[in-house]
């Protein structure tokens, strides 16, 4: 399966500042934990979950018709399923 990227994954690095809990920096250093590589990851899940529910809230009423149909008509192949 092909991933689809929101982002360019290609744009350079770039230097940032944070500030985080002392002892959590201390026990990732000591377990080599990337830290880079850790926020991008999480922000990359954080802003799919967004997209995702920025679509579902896009696509709320077509969502439900479609559901309202289902329930009322069943779906195209009812009659034919041999199960």
């Amino acid at each position: 399966m092909k991933a689809v990227h929101f982002y360019n994954t290609n744009a350079p690095k770039k230097a940032t500042n944070l500030s985080i809990n002392s002892d959590l920096l201390m026990k990732a250093k000591e377990r080599h934990i990337n830290l880079s590589n850790v926020l991008e990851n999480h922000l990359i899940e954080m802003l799919a979950e967004a997209k995702r529910h920025e679509w579902k809230k896009e696509n709320q009423d077509a969502i439900e018709a479609y559901n309202h149909r289902i329930q009322t008509k069943g779906v195209f192949s009812e009659g034919l399923r041999k199960f």
